[in-house]
């Protein structure tokens, strides 16, 4: 390590890569910004380093509590351990469940349009690959022609050349779509869109026209907003519904436009309205090296110069604002955003960090974010608003695996200093609180009431969740298969509860309320069959993978009017909802599956776990598909590695696979997973020589220690191993 910070501060050493990103972002920033991370990141560790400490030995202790009041409870049961009184007074005695006070309204001020009055998809993507940071920051808009057809909405998805029929069927689609929401002329007598022969701008109102009948407009003429072109013949007419827009591109001289009954080339819908820029499970960052991309990459979409160079001259840039467009009476010319909201995805609490040491000790990842993350955002706080990620001038931080209302108030307190540090205006940065810990779902209230003037964001999430889940009570008994796991009373009272505590601490219009991810990345048909059960529980906002799912989400969005939801929701008391949250999902011996069964499940998890951390171990891909058992292409993270992993741990802890078995079957998957990887020239087989191949040995130290994993998260194992990947990969290049 080289010295980087000024004098006052020499007891901070950090990496080059690291002092090198830093110094490059601190460009056209104020004069002193590089001394200020530098001095502040020293004073951070200092002041808060200890009580991070604290808070981790916390969670470790009371593991350890509740582990041994399991062993000596055998008799409990798990169906109904939210209503033993002993369980529940055990857990408060320990301070893992605190009061249940109905949550502190939150007061969060200047949150942008995205996150307080709009509803739609929020994609997630891994920070450190340029091109996908760029795509998600594009995904605003997109054609819904195109996600239509080339997808499996209508069936099997294309896989031949271009074929008419098939446009055919996605402009029928698309005509029921916008006379769904856009109806034309009157409600005792509605007019459609696939009877549409073209259309103007007539005094301010959409007119639509028809080859043998009168022309007619919107049954609400506040639904068109804009236009481009001559309002005789216009090229784009702006419609909005829900809060969303949706852009008709009327162009008859292109194949699509010849082809369509009123010669739209296309339809745009705005679709992604944020997206989270993780530097969290997404990514495999280990060291400087890998940290310092992140970081770069983060600066340059706040300063918006952040491009991808495609090859052949191509270029790939981030997107200006969209329009301009004319008000429908011509006389106001307006943008809109040509970008998602871009927010960023920190690291937890647990991990350490060796790029930064403070008095020759390594200082918790988490900080380091917390300043460099304050730091990118500065660019965009200086530039125009109309340039701006944030027009309300805010900074959005996503903090993950939090245990709890005293981490949240840590957290809170932490990004105040980093505000007095780097000179930034109170109450900028805004956290998102990741409902994903068990002691964070069974105290959300109170989490949400110790983040109550920052609070931009709580989300739900299955894998992580359920991953903790198995942990916390893997003392008392073997998890169900990953399936089953859904069923049980916890988690639909999870989901419930999250929209209950936003919705009573007055989230709508200051905050998100969100759902998790659509894993089937290929299978748009599925999501749009079941993912409008999210904005219709209530949810402001669900992940999505791709663009492509950002665009076919966004249909839901029209579907569902999520304010009106909200009003209307219903659920179970908080006390009930408790209950049923504190009964984890563990088996009793009735309840286990079928040697056939276990066989089943022991093999899909083992396959999933090696497809995943091959490539993470020996290639360093956070985020990618990876295909099932069934060749079905599933977007995999450390959520998804976790659950996996946590469950095979608890089934080897109570002999419902033995080690053998759990042997033989990673030995069996390795082969699949090496045959599923065959024409990747970067891919490392596993089976030859599993003795020697890192990720093979790493998938199984993820299941033979999973019970002693901290919470169970993977981040310690994936680490060590892509350290000793990386170290082998740099010993076998060529010298000069």
């Amino acid at each position: 390590m080289a010295p980087t910070a000024p004098a006052a501060t020499k007891a901070l050493l950090a990496e080059p890569a690291l002092a090198a990103a830093i110094k490059s972002i601190c460009v056209g920033l104020e004069e002193g910004t590089e001394r200020a991370f530098w001095t502040g990141l020293h004073q951070l560790t200092k002041q808060f380093g200890p009580r991070n400490a604290q808070l981790l030995q916390q969670r470790e202790d009371m593991q350890r509590s509740i582990d041994k009041w399991h062993a000596e409870h055998p008799e409990a049961s798990a169906a109904t351990l939210g209503e033993n009184h002993e369980y529940v007074d055990f857990l408060r005695l320990i301070g893992y469940l605190q009061p249940q006070a109905r949550p502190a309204e939150a007061s969060t001020q200047d949150v942008d349009r995205e996150i307080g009055a709009v509803a739609g998809p929020q994609l997630v993507c891994p920070i450190d690959k340029v091109r996908f940071v760029l795509n998600s920051c594009n995904a605003r808009w997109g054609s819904l022609f195109d996600a239509v057809y080339a997808s499996n909405v209508l069936g099997a998805a294309p896989s031949g050349p271009w074929a008419k029929a098939r446009a055919l069927d996605t402009f029928a689609f698309v005509d029921a779509f916008l006379s769904r929401h856009f109806p034309l002329g009157s409600p005792a007598s509605p007019r459609q869109w696939e009877d549409v022969e073209g259309l103007e701008i007539r005094d301010g109102r959409l007119c639509a026209n028809f080859p043998r009948t009168p022309a007619c407009s919107l049954q609400d003429p506040s639904q068109i907003v804009g236009y481009t072109g001559r309002a005789s013949a216009p090229s784009r007419v702006l419609l909005c519904h829900n809060g969303l827009h949706v852009e008709l591109v009327l162009d008859g001289t292109t194949k699509l436009g010849r082809l369509h009954h009123a010669g739209v080339s296309d339809v745009i819908v705005e679709a992604a309205l944020t997206a989270i820029l993780d530097m969290e499970d997404s990514v495999a960052v280990v060291d400087a090296e890998d940290k310092a991309v992140c970081y770069r990459n983060l600066a340059s979409v706040m300063r918006g110069d952040l491009r991808a160079d495609l090859g052949g001259g191509r270029v790939r840039e981030l997107a200006g604002p969209r329009g301009p467009y004319l008000s429908p009476d011509g006389r106001v010319r307006f943008t809109l955003p040509g970008r998602t909201l871009a927010m960023v995805r920190n690291v937890g609490l647990s991990m350490y960090t060796d790029m930064v040491t403070v008095d020759g000790h390594e200082v918790p990842e988490h900080f380091v974010d917390a300043m460099a993350t304050a730091l990118c955002a500065k660019h965009d706080l200086a530039r125009p608003d109309e340039q701006r990620n944030s027009q309300s001038g805010s900074v959005y931080v996503v903090k993950p695996k939090m245990h709890g209302p005293e981490e949240v108030a840590m957290v809170t307190e932490m990004f105040e200093f980093v505000e007095r540090a780097l000179g930034l205006p109170p109450l900028t940065v805004k956290i998102g609180i990741m409902d994903e810990e068990r002691r964070t779902t069974a105290n959300l209230a109170a989490c949400i009431g110790a983040a109550a003037q920052r609070v931009c964001f709580i989300n739900t999430g299955f894998m992580d969740r359920v991953g903790d889940e198995i942990h916390t009570s893997m003392a008392m008994g073997p998890a169900f298969p990953k399936e089953r796991i859904k069923a049980q009373p916890f988690f639909q009272a999870y989901e419930s509860q999250n929209v209950l505590c936003g919705l009573q601490a007055d989230l709508p219009g200051r905050a998100q309320i969100g759902k998790g991810m659509w894993a089937q990345p290929d299978n748009m048909a599925g999501l749009l069959k079941t993912k409008g059960a999210h904005p219709s529980s209530g949810a402001s906002c669900a992940w999505v993978p791709s663009p492509q799912a950002a665009v076919v989400h966004a249909l839901h969005y029209h579907e569902v009017d999520v304010a009106q939801a909200q009003r209307d929701a219903r659920h179970p008391p908080r006390e009930a909802l408790l209950a049923a949250i504190l009964c984890p999902p563990v088996m009793s011996a009735a309840e286990r599956p079928s040697a056939a069964e276990v066989q089943q499940e022991l093999e899909e998890s083992c396959q999933s776990i090696l497809g995943y951390v091959a490539r993470w171990v020996e290639q360093g891909v956070g985020c990618s598909k990876v295909p099932d058992l069934q060749g079905v292409q599933l977007m995999e993270d450390r959520a998804t590695l976790r659950i996996s992993s946590q469950l095979l741990a608890s089934w080897l802890r109570h002999g419902v696979v033995t080690d053998e078995q759990l042997g033989a079957a990673m030995l069996k998957m390795a082969r699949v997973v090496d045959g599923q990887n065959a024409n990747d020239a970067a891919y490392r087989p596993m089976s030859a020589a599993p003795d020697r191949s890192l990720a093979f040995q790493a998938a199984l130290r993820l299941v033979r220690g999973g019970a002693e994993l901290p919470s169970g998260l993977t981040e310690p194992v994936l680490h060590s191993f892509r350290r000793l990947a990386k170290e082998a990969q740099r010993a076998a290049r060529p010298r000069l």
